[in-house]
């Protein structure tokens, strides 16, 4: 099997297969850093998954790719050679879609009660493809950020823990509970350009307070850096459900 995509919850998800008997072909990230160590193992660095295609598929053995804390977009040659393509995504699907910074400040906004980590078949959309598996926790009515986004990293490592023996055997994990879906969101880069909009917001001093994940979401910082902007910029804004609805990539 072959890993995509880069820090530290990459890093456990490697040391996890390797520890329980897993063979790992190969691992693909933007960052040296994420070099296993481990002289069986091959490290690969890239900013780009889809230019490396060709060797991810010579050196897959068993045809089963997890993408982790990946934000490289797998395209055409990998999504039509027979690979398995699994992600571990941190937030909910249809919900949470899109970059978990982004998700887990409009799911504080929105007022959303729930919140967790899903297994998901990768197609060409953005976390798009079927849904495997999830592990779900409840959001406390006074959550802030960085205790959603944490237990949301947590959530994504225990789920991956859950699912590898069965994604390595050829079977789907145990679906997932039947639940009342929330209304289906995508959250990227746009999103975040216009999350100081909602400064007057009730929630906003929870949605963020980012505390000790700031420095793992950049992205974020610089937004809420950049002051209001946008539609509704010094009021108050709602969250409802069409908002932030498609598949733009931003």
């Amino acid at each position: 099997m072959i890993f995509v995509g880069r820090g530290a919850l990459l890093r456990r998800a490697v040391t996890h297969a390797l520890d329980t008997g897993h063979r790992v072909d190969l691992v693909v990230s933007d960052d040296p850093a994420d070099d296993p160590g481990d002289a069986a193992t091959a490290h690969l660095t890239t900013a780009d998954v889809n230019a490396v295609a060709e060797q991810l598929l010579a050196r897959c053995g068993d045809g089963v790719v997890w993408s982790v804390n990946n934000r490289m977009i797998f395209r055409a040659p990998l999504l039509s050679r027979g690979l398995r393509i699994y992600n571990i995504h941190n937030g909910l699907l249809p919900q949470h879609r899109g970059l978990p910074s982004a998700a887990v400040a409009f799911a504080l906004l929105r007022g959303d009660r729930e919140y967790g980590a899903t297994l998901h078949e990768v197609d060409a959309g953005v976390d798009t493809g079927r849904v495997l598996a999830e592990l779900t926790f409840p959001v406390a009515a006074e959550a802030r950020y960085h205790q959603v986004l944490l237990r949301g990293v947590q959530a994504c490592h225990r789920l991956f823990q859950r699912s590898l023996a069965d994604v390595a055997a050829g079977r789907d994990p145990a679906p997932p509970a039947p639940r009342e879906p929330g209304p289906p969101g995508y959250f990227g880069l746009r999103a975040l350009r216009e999350l100081p909009s909602y400064a007057a917001h009730p929630a906003y001093p929870r949605a963020t307070d980012l505390g000790v994940t700031a420095p793992f979401v950049p992205e974020l910082v610089a937004a809420l850096r950049g002051g209001p902007a946008g539609p509704g910029e010094g009021g108050f804004r709602t969250i409802d459900e069409s908002s932030h609805k498609g598949v733009t990539g931003e």
